[in-house]
């Protein structure tokens, strides 16, 4: 793992002492504010001159990689989910999650030619759905539980999970270029995920806007 990966799962780890210090007030104080749109107005610029990063952009069904400010492949239309694309995600409801997230797996056999995992829920999404009654204190605390054992987010919690950059795989290519088919993961085509496989790795940034 990258240095930037290991910062991050110490930031990722700090949210729970803050999120106990304020729960019984979080409804109150926080109802009114989507936490990871806040997140995501200051997500989508370089953390330095040479980051390489992906954004996603649902309303351009495009996917472009930068290093720094600069373009290095742009892959469009891609596809996302069937459900549209919103901050806040719940288990089955075919919506691509927005937010900024980190590559942390890759699958090579998957059905999908190739599949390139982030990490989400983050813990902005998790603390948003606490806000929201989707998650109970006791889910939340699981959340985080889960994060210190196994160094990433559940993927079985009421938010869902296996959320990804992937391939069509054996599906038809003309769907992929009509429609937003999938079950909340980002699509491109099979010869363009080998394409952005080569280029990113465990704990590449992602921001999908």
């Amino acid at each position: 793992m990258s240095v930037n990966r290991r910062r991050f799962l110490a930031l990722a780890l700090g949210w729970p002492a803050v999120a106990s210090a304020t729960a019984t007030s979080a409804v109150n104080d926080y109802e009114s504010t989507d936490l990871v749109e806040t997140l995501l107005s200051r997500a989508a610029v370089p953390r330095h001159s040479s980051e390489l990063w992906v954004l996603i952009d649902d309303k351009e069904a495009t996917l472009t990689i930068f290093r720094g400010n600069a373009l290095v492949e742009r892959f469009a239309p891609i596809s996302l989910g069937r459900g549209g694309a919103k901050t806040q995600r719940i288990r089955g409801d075919n919506v691509t999650p927005l937010g900024e997230f980190r590559v942390n797996r890759f699958n090579f056999e998957s059905q999908w030619h190739i599949f390139i995992g982030i990490d989400y829920p983050t813990p902005p999404h998790a603390r948003m759905a606490l806000e929201k009654g989707i998650y109970s204190q006791a889910d939340y605390e699981a959340y985080f539980d889960h994060y210190r054992r196994y160094g990433s987010p559940p993927q079985n919690t009421a938010l869902g999970g296996a959320i990804g950059i992937h391939g069509v795989g054996g599906g038809d290519p003309e769907i992929h270029g009509s429609f937003h088919w999938t079950q909340g993961c980002v699509a491109v085509t099979n010869e363009q995920i080998v394409r952005v496989a080569e280029l990113v790795d465990v704990g590449t940034r992602v921001v999908i806007r």
